[in-house]
């Protein structure tokens, strides 16, 4: 059974936030997510001419595949390179407080970029009847899938020392996770394989909730997701130690 220390825990999630916000790197994440996500939804938003924000939630995605990374290529390779993480991993930190409170930063960080974009539901409900609903689980589904890219990307970065590196290979691996069910990849698999495709692919459980729905099975698949490459984490760090 892990044994996480509340106070020590809260201190290092705080340090990461003190993180983000003592340099350019969340303003700019900050900046960028969200004029990127807005141009995008309302360039199209006007020629269909529906009050819905399918289309908001349908390029997240893709742009967290590359914002994502930008955020959590540094979380361990710039431990490494400054020589930090020995001091934090030998102090009466344990690596499971480490690894949560970087992850947790992280997601609360996330979650702040994902309010930001909440005043688009608010104008778009006062030019139509928008389906509330639909939007909240869409919002949650979102969160769920960042969450995910986190936990990969912070596993990666504990791999190498190289940010570069990291931002590349998260990129990739978590690329390869979302089309992993696309019918592109699935048509020339045999059946029980396209299936088992679909089922480990973020993008075939991200589009199940965009529905509006949340089914149990989409949720299990994201937290299973996120625990396994945060005990694959825990594992690197503790072998490196």
């Amino acid at each position: 059974m892990i044994q996480i220390n509340k106070d020590k825990f809260q201190a290092l999630v705080r340090k990461e936030l003190r993180l983000y916000f003592n340099s350019p790197i969340a303003y700019i994440f900050l900046v960028v997510f969200l004029l990127l996500s807005s141009w995008l939804f309302f360039r199209t938003f006007f020629l269909i001419g529906q009050t819905e924000m399918r289309g908001f939630f349908g390029i997240l995605p893709w742009i967290f595949l590359f914002l994502i990374p930008s955020l959590t290529m540094r979380l361990w390779s710039e431990e490494y390179r400054q020589g930090t993480v020995e001091t934090l991993l030998t102090s009466s930190v344990s690596v499971e407080e480490a690894v949560l409170g970087k992850a947790a930063g992280s997601f609360i960080f996330l979650a702040l970029a994902l309010l930001l974009t909440f005043p688009v539901a608010i104008s778009l409900s006062f030019v139509g009847n928008l389906d509330w609903g639909v939007v909240l689980t869409a919002y949650f589904g979102a969160l769920l899938l960042g969450m995910a890219y986190i936990s990969l990307g912070l596993f990666i970065s504990s791999l190498t020392r190289n940010q570069i590196v990291a931002f590349i290979v998260s990129v990739l691996v978590l690329f390869a996770f979302l089309i992993l069910g696309d019918g592109i990849v699935t048509a020339f698999l045999p059946n029980w394989l396209g299936s088992l495709c679909k089922t480990l692919s973020l993008g075939t459980h991200y589009n199940s909730i965009l529905r509006g729905v949340i089914d149990t099975r989409d949720f299990i698949f994201y937290l299973s997701f996120i625990v396994l490459f945060l005990l694959l984490n825990v594992q690197t760090l503790k072998t490196r130690r």
